[in-house]
């Protein structure tokens, strides 16, 4: 059985100025978002990435999830007038 996803993200002030990374990896959870935002498929990050795995990219999405969730959220654009 693979490792939980909470234990699959980490952030070490050392990695990667203390940004969220993958476990093991100085792959960023904001590196993976910014790939499948562009249109990036997982197997293609996943053949960029040797070290990441399927299991990797959905905590990175699942912690992604829950800093919004926890966020505050700010209006965006504009609504009328």
């Amino acid at each position: 059985m693979g490792k939980a996803k909470n234990e699959l993200i980490r952030a070490d002030p050392s990695v990667m100025m203390g940004k969220p990374v993958i476990a093991g990896t100085r792959i960023t959870v904001e590196l993976v978002l910014e790939k499948l935002a562009a249109g990036e498929t997982v197997e293609q990050i996943l053949e960029a990435h040797p070290r990441l795995t399927r299991e990797a990219i959905q905590a990175a999405l699942a912690f992604a999830a829950s800093v919004i969730r926890a966020d505050v959220v700010y209006p965006m654009g504009h609504t009328g007038s």
